[in-house]
């Protein structure tokens, strides 16, 4: 072999080394020094690395013209609140930055998913939604009116005569129905607008409890949401997130924090919802409340089957402020939710939400938004981890965007919450690559935008500028990406109504009204088991290697 071939060849094997790490985020190559090397000789101011990573990545696309069409026995929902698709890229680069990458180059856990859709995100009656109308499009399969949930769009926000007969059913209950275990985990209140529409029927997303609610409304029969949790689905198997004080009576104390009144029960009927729930259980051998980390870390999910966690008053703190004693991760959580409804032999279904995304936007908090984005990414990983493609389909995605944007010609590998490589050329002032286009990070000092250069703009709470000056900074009106793997993840492609998501798990799994595609004529199933051959296990084995 010339030393040309042997020189090409060499390269070749550098760039598929380069594409293996920047794929996993994080390499574990030893031989630092020529690999230094190979990174600045040949990375990517040679054409044949981009050839050869192309290349690889084409020989992996081509594996896809075989569609897995088995029966989905697991469905997975993964919810990034807020995460719209610039939320997505600087978490990708985020993510790098933190394994000491440039960060550009990275893979998210979602980026390796095959197949790749868009959604929109519209309400019936909103251009710019909310997060309750578009709970009840993809968990219920129908869109609706901003601010309620698991209702039709024939109801009306905060009118409680308009619930009864236009109650929608959900994924998570058509799942049920069809036998499976069901959970919900979320970063927020396990009552908030995402996780409600999965059980609720409520024309006010804020009706937390009756605390919350109107007297007309509770004396007209409307229900809060964190009593429909308990009674509208029995036996949830697997409840987390937060949200404790809704479940309390009215100035009790809670057990985390006995002495902040803002943290005490909110019931007005004097209802104490855990203990109703401990209670009903106790028919139940395998049942567990659990309130902290510890408790939770040392459940056995081979001997419980019913778990309900409230780990906080409100919603869980964000990632970065988190007590890793005593608060649980979101990948914590998915971790100990799978392995107890795994054990199902039918299956089950998870909606997981990143919720607090969503939160970190709203304050302007980006540095807060993206690690939480990187926190559910990290849960994802997890998730797929200890589930099979054969078996389980995977749906990531959001639920709406965010007035959230970076840009300004920063170069490769800039620190994602720096600053732009100039100044403004109408006020001679530096700015942040990271920009709203509302909320409230509008500043003027003596009538000029305020001089980010003295400030800890990198800090963990500093609220990026924005154009418009508001208390809260809002939704964006663009499509979210869908990421699907699995079973029937081919059927996520192109642009969608934000609805068709639930139908197309539905469809992947034989449950709810997409069931007759599942039976041939003699009455065995159309659609093929999830039993992978040796061969396609030697396969996967590779890819995870």
């Amino acid at each position: 072999m010339s030393a040309h071939f042997r020189e090409k060849e060499e390269k070749q094997n550098w760039a598929l080394i380069y594409w293996r790490c920047a794929e996993v985020s994080k390499c574990s190559y030893e031989g630092s020094a020529t690999f230094l090397w190979f990174i600045a000789s040949y990375q990517e101011k040679d054409p044949l690395f981009w050839n050869t990573w192309a290349q690889h990545t084409l020989k992996n696309a081509l594996t896809l013209q075989k569609l897995n069409q088995n029966t989905a026995k697991n469905l997975i929902l993964f919810l990034g609140d807020g995460m719209g698709i610039p939320t997505v890229t600087a978490a990708r680069i985020l993510k790098g930055q933190l394994s000491g990458q440039s960060g550009e180059e990275t893979q998210l856990e979602m980026d390796k998913f095959p197949f790749v859709a868009l959604s929109k995100t519209y309400n019936t009656n909103a251009q710019v939604a909310d997060s309750a109308g578009t709970a009840t499009a993809y968990l219920c399969g129908v869109k609706a009116n901003e601010g309620t949930v698991g209702v039709s769009a024939a109801a009306v926000r905060s009118q409680c005569n308009t619930t009864q007969g236009n109650e929608v059913t959900s994924i998570l209950k058509w799942a049920k129905e069809a036998g499976k275990s069901v959970g919900i985990v979320t970063t927020t209140r396990v009552n908030h607008a995402t996780p409600s529409a999965a059980y609720a029927h409520c024309v006010d997303r804020d009706w937390f409890s009756d605390g919350e609610m109107p007297a007309e409304a509770v004396q007209a029969g409307c229900k809060d949401i964190a009593r429909q949790l308990f009674e509208n689905i029995p036996n949830i198997d697997v409840i987390m997130g937060g949200g404790r004080k809704y479940m309390f009576p009215k100035n009790q104390s809670d057990v985390e924090y006995p002495g902040d009144k803002k943290h005490f029960g909110t019931r007005k009927d004097g209802r104490n919802l855990v203990e109703e729930w401990t209670n009903r259980m106790k028919n139940k051998v395998n049942s567990q409340y659990v309130w902290n980390k510890r408790e939770l870390l040392s459940v056995n999910p081979n001997n419980v089957d019913y778990i309900l966690g409230l780990f906080e008053p409100g919603d869980l703190p964000y990632n970065l402020e988190r007590n890793t004693e005593t608060d649980p991760s979101l990948t914590e959580m998915v971790e100990v939710a799978i392995k107890i409804l795994r054990k199902n032999p039918r299956g089950f279904y998870l909606l997981v939400e990143g919720g607090r995304i969503d939160h970190g936007h709203h304050e302007g908090k980006a540095k807060q938004a993206l690690h939480e984005a990187v926190e559910m990414d990290r849960a994802i990983g997890r998730a797929g981890l200890i589930t099979s493609i054969y078996d389980t389909m995977t749906v990531v995605t959001a639920d709406h965007s965010h007035m959230f944007n970076f840009g300004g010609y920063t170069p490769r590998g800039n620190t994602i919450f720096g600053l732009a490589p100039m100044l403004s050329d109408v006020d001679q002032k530096p700015f942040t690559a990271i920009l709203y286009g509302n909320g409230p990070g509008f500043k003027v000092i003596n009538g000029l935008r305020e001089n980010v250069s003295t400030l800890d703009y990198q800090g963990t709470n500093y609220q990026a500028q924005s154009a418009v000056p508001l208390r809260m900074e809002t939704h964006g009106g663009e499509d979210v990406a869908v990421f699907a793997k699995g079973p029937m993840a081919h059927l996520l492609h192109g642009v969608h109504e934000q609805n068709y998501i639930p139908h197309v798990m539905a469809y992947a799994a034989c449950i709810g009204q997409n069931r007759d595609h599942c039976m041939s004529s003699g009455g065995a199933s159309s659609l093929s088991p999830a039993l992978p051959s040796l061969a396609a296990l030697l396969t996967l084995t590779r890819l995870l290697c």
